[in-house]
């Protein structure tokens, strides 16, 4: 068994097989059938429209895009008798929060009653990657150090430009619809373990929230696992892009754990600047400018990458993670499934499509790239890069 074993989980929307339109409501023969294939890495979501798996811990990247590409053909080839297919994104271009049900489970009641029209409201699919820490008791001041590079992450994972048939501007919507629940974002600026189990007592004592898997920040300390888990990164359509920004982040967890200077003076208005290369992230991702902690400069999305990838050099021959590194220069030149979602749509819109059925195109064409794992085509134009 290696250091700094991982695991991913991936959550997907349940669509109509023929028009790839969100399913509100589950079929069960279907999810009997992919459950008895799956076991317990198929789970049910809060909402209907959505499902969820999760690999086993495992040592390399191969094993996780196994695991990945596994799951995929398996919810594909289980719906073919039910008119059912998945889109792994983190919006999906039709769905319409108005038209969601919650799943009939009494932990989801619950979470439902209290959250009220956010609960149903928010039709979202994440990425979320779990690293294990050699000591468990120094996560949360990795969580604390970990806090500026989130925004580089959330960047290359971008999947979600369209929310409820419109084009919002942004390449990850989700992050945004997501600030909506509470407890979410940035986590909060604990230094030590047990300031954040004194934060969790307080909560969970009166019976505030039920643990603290009801604590849905950015990063947060697993509950169940010795891990760091990433939360804020939009599910992604080709399985290598997920298996690179996991492997990224686990490079990121090592140099962390290796170097003890990086980030130590982490503060109110470092916290501050990260939050605003949030934005920037979730509006311009790949194709944006960054706040430079380190000379307070904008820089470009590249040269950001690249210094990271400098930083945790090291780390990457240690784990073997060169392939997956040299993808994430894949995704830059190539653009995340959020750009060539948009080229795909502005494509169909410059022929005269009208805008929802340029949207059913987008959909269907999700569809077909995840269940395959990776995009069947690609758009022609580069992407835009942001004024700073």
């Amino acid at each position: 068994m290696g250091e700094f074993r991982f695991g991913l989980e991936e959550e997907y929307f349940i669509v109509d097989r023929r028009t790839a339109a969100v399913k509100s409501s589950h079929a069960e023969p279907f999810m009997k059938r992919a459950k008895k294939k799956l076991g317990p890495q198929l789970m049910y979501e809060l909402l209907q429209s959505q499902v969820e798996v999760a690999t086993t811990p495992v040592d390399t990247p191969k094993e996780a895009r196994q695991q990945l590409r596994c799951f995929r053909s398996t919810l594909a080839e289980a719906g073919q008798s039910f008119g059912i297919g998945i889109v792994a994104a983190g919006t999906h271009p039709l769905a319409l929060p108005a038209q969601q049900r919650t799943t009939r489970k009494r932990r989801y009641a619950t979470a439902a009653k209290d959250l009220g029209m956010v609960a149903w409201g928010n039709p979202l699919c994440g990425l979320h990657v779990h690293v294990e820490v050699p000591a468990p008791e120094r996560r949360v001041e990795l969580m604390h150090r970990m806090v500026p590079y989130l925004p580089l992450l959330l960047a290359l994972s971008t999947s979600s430009p369209f929310w409820a048939t419109y084009d919002t501007g942004l390449l990850g919507y989700r992050n945004a619809a997501n600030d909506a629940f509470p407890r979410t974002g940035f986590p909060e600026m604990f230094r030590s373990m047990d300031q954040y189990e004194a934060y969790v007592e307080a909560l969970t004592e009166p019976q505030v929230i039920r643990d603290s898997t009801s604590i849905w920040w950015a990063l947060r300390p697993s509950l169940r696992h010795p891990t760091l888990e990433l939360r804020l990164t939009d599910c992604c359509t080709a399985v290598d892009d997920a298996i690179a920004i996991a492997s990224l982040y686990r490079a990121l967890v090592r140099y962390l754990v290796r170097c003890r200077g990086p980030n130590r003076p982490f503060c109110a208005i470092t916290r501050a600047l990260t939050e605003e290369n949030r934005w920037r992230a979730q509006r311009y991702g790949t194709g944006g400018t960054y706040f430079d902690l380190t000379s307070r400069r904008a820089i470009e999305f590249t040269a950001l990458l690249r210094r990271t990838l400098d930083e945790v050099a090291e780390d990457v021959v240690a784990l073997g993670l060169g392939r997956e590194m040299a993808h994430l220069l894949t995704i830059r030149d190539r653009g995340t499934s959020a750009h060539l979602q948009l080229r795909m749509y502005k494509q169909l819109r410059k022929e005269g499509q009208t805008r929802k059925r340029a949207l059913r195109e987008v959909a269907r064409w999700l569809q077909a790239c995840s269940a395959a794992g990776f995009f069947i085509e690609t758009a022609p134009e580069p992407q835009q890069k942001a004024a700073a």
